[in-house]
């Protein structure tokens, strides 16, 4: 029995639109950044937090809250080395 061409087309098309997918993702990706910061290390560490409330409703102090938070940028803080393509070797 000899399968129809069209499952294999598709599942080309489905193929090279998720390599298009990541190429577009990739490329927009090299030119931004995240940057994730949360705080839960430092109120682990700390010994005053270790008696905090831990029921909903209950006040914690700033210090003892913990907070998550992510910042996106589309352009990088760091601008790193312009690149040589002038061909001379650097010995």
């Amino acid at each position: 029995m000899r399968l129809p061409i069209a499952p294999a087309a598709a599942l080309h098309a489905t193929a090279l639109r998720a390599v298009v997918l990541l190429a577009i993702t990739l490329s927009a990706s090299a030119c931004s950044g995240v940057e994730y910061r949360d705080s839960n290390a430092a109120v682990d560490a700390n010994p005053l937090c270790a008696s905090a409330p831990n029921r909903p409703g209950e006040p914690v102090s700033a210090e003892c809250e913990r907070t998550r938070e992510a910042t996106w940028s589309s352009e990088g803080k760091q601008q790193g080395e312009p690149l040589d393509f002038s061909g001379g070797g650097k010995d």
